[in-house]
């Protein structure tokens, strides 16, 4: 990385920092749990991508702590992936109720 590349690629690895963060900062995780967590994840796929691995354990916590289920997980995937379809390329992705009843 050079200091003129962006820390983050795309705006969701920005907001996937940002929600660990304030987890960490209502006391949903220690950073000694994210990293051996994280670090877990990374060993058992290294060819993917670094914030694919941050989103995968972010979701882990997320469930493991009881925040949200895996299913839930699922359906607004589901629902990211409706609305991303149905908006044009450059516009911002608005998620809309319809999107949540697929």
């Amino acid at each position: 990385m050079t200091p003129d590349e962006p820390v983050f690629r795309e705006p969701w690895e920005a907001q996937a920092f940002a929600m660990t963060v304030l987890l960490h900062q209502r006391g949903v995780l220690t950073w000694t749990e994210w990293a051996d967590a994280l670090g877990a994840q990374i060993a058992s796929a290294p060819e993917l991508p670094y914030y694919q691995h941050w989103l995968a354990t972010l979701e882990s916590f997320v469930a493991a702590k009881g925040a949200s289920s895996p299913e839930e997980l699922a359906r607004y995937q589901r629902a990211w992936h409706h609305a991303a379809h149905r908006t044009p390329h450059g516009q911002s992705i608005d998620l809309q109720p319809e999107d949540l009843e697929g």
